[in-house]
């Protein structure tokens, strides 16, 4: 059955606006070589018998990262998953005012956030360090997404252009223009890291090939402002949500509109693909998350278990489950079993 997990008030002091899921692999730690050298004392030769000291074995684990606006909202938060719960890891604090966008990379080694400040954070996902902090100026910034090779950070800005700054070091390694675009709202890479797709405040889509570094479709399907967007895991669809009430599905290769999605009776504030691509998660200023089927093109659950506008929803890459952030400082983590319908 579709279920509530675990639901975390007041998560945040202020409204929440981005989430997203990461996963923490430790690498293999390599064992230095010893030397062996021959003490004065024989009394001091260690005993080869006897046990040594094990160092702690770090674990697998999900995670979710959140970030909120609102006086005093500057800080992201990183949360461990652990079957039904979650446990405040970190609070990363470089930013001075609300966070607009976070986003994990796929490697889950990073974790990117844009702020109201016009600043763009990177930070390391397991102790929470600041690697690389880039000022912008007012209005350059939004949201942020990463590249599939965990190399680049992307961000649009309010005259449609889309900056690739490197995880390393931080600097703008290409830019990708519109030509005459709008404030950019929406941002999602492929995973196959052939495309970038933009969404603005117009409800214009632009499609950039990044080898190219230029546009190379243009949808204008939505009436109104296109809020969230992202790829199919296979790169083969794009899906798209605007305040227009109504996502839709785009078939990459060719510009087609495959599918117009209704069913939120307010602005559809966000979207995501399942890992498998069979599904898709939306969330509206209904107050609603909806799960729907991609084959079939149907609503195929309706959770109404916050209390105001959701701002975002991420289905996890990793397994069945979605989570939810809104307006009203919940973070609330739910079930949707791939079997159940």
């Amino acid at each position: 059955m579709f279920s509530v997990l675990h639901k975390e008030e007041y998560a945040h002091s202020g409204s929440i606006w981005t989430c997203a899921w990461g996963h923490f692999k430790p690498e293999p730690e390599e064992e230095p070589e010893e030397i062996q050298e021959t003490p004065e004392n024989p009394e001091e030769i260690e005993n080869p018998f006897a046990p040594k000291e094990k160092k702690p074995v770090k674990e697998e684990y999900d995670f979710i990262v959140s970030g909120a606006i609102g006086n005093p909202e500057t800080e992201v938060k990183v949360w461990r998953v652990d079957d039904d719960k979650l446990t405040h890891l970190h609070s990363l604090a470089g930013h001075s005012l609300g966070i607009v966008s976070v986003e994990v990379s796929p490697n889950g080694k990073y974790i990117a956030s844009s702020s109201l400040d016009s600043t763009l954070c990177i930070w390391n996902s397991e102790d929470g360090k600041l690697l690389n902090q880039v000022s912008l100026g007012p209005v350059d910034l939004w949201t942020v997404a990463f590249s599939p090779d965990s190399k680049y950070v992307i961000s649009g800005s309010n005259d449609g252009k889309i900056s690739m700054y490197n995880v390393e070091n931080g600097k703008v390694d290409q830019i990708l223009d519109p030509q005459n675009g709008k404030f950019t709202l929406s941002l999602a890479y492929s995973p196959d890291g052939k495309y970038i797709a933009s969404g603005a405040l117009d409800g214009i889509i632009n499609i950039f090939d990044v080898q190219a570094g230029k546009v190379v479709q243009t949808l204008e399907g939505h009436a109104m402002s296109v809020r969230s967007l992202c790829f199919s895991p296979d790169s083969q669809m794009l899906l798209t949500a605007s305040d227009d009430r109504h996502m839709k599905l785009y078939d990459v290769a060719h510009s087609d509109v495959v599918q117009t999605l209704s069913g939120h009776s307010s602005w559809v504030l966000s979207v995501s693909f399942s890992g498998t691509g069979k599904r898709f998660a939306s969330s509206s200023s209904d107050k609603t998350v909806k799960i729907w089927e991609v084959n079939e093109r149907k609503n195929i659950h309706t959770f109404n278990d916050h209390q105001d506008q959701v701002w975002c929803v991420k289905y996890s890459p990793y397994n069945d489950r979605v989570v939810s952030v809104s307006e009203d400082k919940s973070i609330i983590l739910f079930d949707c079993p791939a079997n159940v319908f």
